[in-house]
C-alpha cells in the first residue's frame, strides 16, 4: 500500500515510516520540511494523492488553550484532502485517558481531534497510547531546580516510542478499526517513583519530592492514564533506560 505519513519526520513518524517500508509498503514522510503545512493546507492534496492510507502524527506546537484550534484546523484540512483523494483509511495517535482529564487544554484538544475524525468522511483508526518513556526528562524539567524535582504521585504506564511506532504501523497496515486501539507499557509506576528511578540511573543526586500540585500531571485524578487491559508493549522502563 501507499501510505502518506503526515508528521513523518518526528520521533514517532520517522519510525512508523521505517516500519512500514520494512514491511513492504511505500510509506512517504511529509512535514513542513517537505513543503506540507497542515494549517495553511499547502501541499496537502499532493501529499495524499494516490495514498491508500493517511497517518496523521502532527502535533500542536503548544499544550495550552491554543491547541484545540490547531487540531480543528489541521484535521478539517487533512480530512478534506483525504476524502477528495479517495483515501480509504485515516489513522491518528491519541492519549490514554485524554477524555478523563478535561482540566488539561491539550487533552481536550486531543479528544476534539478524535471526535473530528470519527465524524468525518473517511474510515478511521485511533491509537491511544500512554505517556512516552522519552518524555520523562521533559516532565521532570517542568518542576526541577538545582537540588530537587517535584512530582505528583500520579499513576502512569510508560511506553517506549519504538513500541508506539510499531503499533501505529501495524494499525495503518490493517483494515480501518472505526474505533480505538489502546496501547501501553508493561508496568505501572507513580510518577514520583519513576522520577527517582530515572535520576538514580543517570547518577543524578537531586531529590524527588512528592508534590500533588507539581506540573501538568497534578491535574490528573486517579489512574486514568493507565490501562491494565490495553495491548501491552514489551519494553520495560529499566531496559529502555539501559
Amino acid at each position: 500500500m501507499k501510505i502518506a505519513v503526515i508528521g513523518g519526520t518526528g520521533l514517532i513518524g520517522s519510525q512508523v515510516v521505517t516500519d512500514l517500508n520494512a514491511a513492504g509498503h511505500k510509506a512517504v514522510p511529509h512535514s513542513k520540511s517537505t513543503g506540507v503545512d497542515v494549517i495553511s493546507g499547502q501541499g496537502l492534496e499532493e501529499a495524499v494523492a494516490g495514498a491508500d492510507v493517511v497517518v496523521n502524527l502532527t502535533n500542536s506546537p503548544t499544550f495550552d488553550e491554543a491547541s484545540p484550534a490547531f487540531f480543528q484546523t489541521s484535521m478539517d484540512k487533512l480530512l478534506a484532502a483525504a476524502h477528495k483523494g479517495g483515501v480509504g483509511h485515516f489513522v491518528i495517535l491519541s492519549i490514554v485517558g485524554a477524555d478523563q482529564v478535561p482540566e488539561l487544554d491539550y487533552y481536550k484538544a486531543k479528544v476534539l481531534q478524535e471526535q473530528i475524525l470519527a465524524a468525518g468522511p473517511v474510515p478511521y483508526s485511533i491509537v491511544r497510547a500512554t505517556q512516552f518513556m522519552e518524555f520523562m526528562d521533559a516532565v521532570m524539567s517542568w518542576t526541577a531546580d538545582v537540588d530537587t524535582v517535584r512530582l505528583p504521585a500520579t499513576p502512569i504506564q510508560p511506553i517506549a516510542a519504538k513500541d508506539v511506532a510499531d503499533a501505529v504501523a501495524q494499525v495503518a497496515a490493517g483494515a480501518p478499526l472505526n474505533s480505538i486501539r489502546i496501547i501501553a507499557g508493561p508496568e505501572i509506576f507513580s510518577l514520583d517513583e519513576l522520577g527517582r528511578i530515572t535520576l538514580a540511573h543517570k547518577g543524578d543526586n537531586r531529590t524527588v519530592v512528592t508534590d500533588p500540585t507539581a506540573g501538568m500531571f497534578a491535574a490528573v485524578r486517579g489512574d486514568v492514564l493507565t490501562d491494565e487491559h490495553a495491548h501491552l508493549a514489551p519494553t520495560r522502563y529499566t531496559d529502555w533506560l539501559s
